[in-house]
């Protein structure tokens, strides 16, 4: 009897364990202002207006021999729905907004 114990309680463990990993969420990203995102004007905005009203971009690249920043937050739930937005700026050679897209899931 003494060793079924420790047996059932490390499977109740585990089966806990694995409920609340289904049930759970997770995020990548950072939130940012996504409705400010209509602000940002091509040929306009400078790099330091994007980081006063967005923070410090999620991640840089480049793109065709250009800087690029990404925001973006990525919520995603196995019994809910994902919560995603993300914003990619694209800038010129002079620190000004060459183009950007904005996609979001969110209502």
């Amino acid at each position: 009897m003494k060793k079924l114990f420790p047996k059932c309680s490390t499977l109740l463990l585990m089966g806990g364990l694995v409920t609340t990993q289904l049930t759970g969420c997770f995020t990548v990203g950072q939130e940012f202002a996504g409705s400010r995102v209509p602000e940002i004007k091509i040929g306009q905005t400078t790099k330091q207006q994007i980081t006063d009203t967005f923070g410090r971009p999620w991640r840089t690249g480049m793109e065709d021999g250009r800087q690029t920043w990404t925001y973006g937050i990525y919520k995603y739930s196995l019994f809910g729905a994902d919560d995603t937005q993300d914003l990619l700026i694209r800038f010129d050679p002079q620190g000004l907004v060459r183009s950007y897209t904005f996609s979001s899931t969110r209502k």
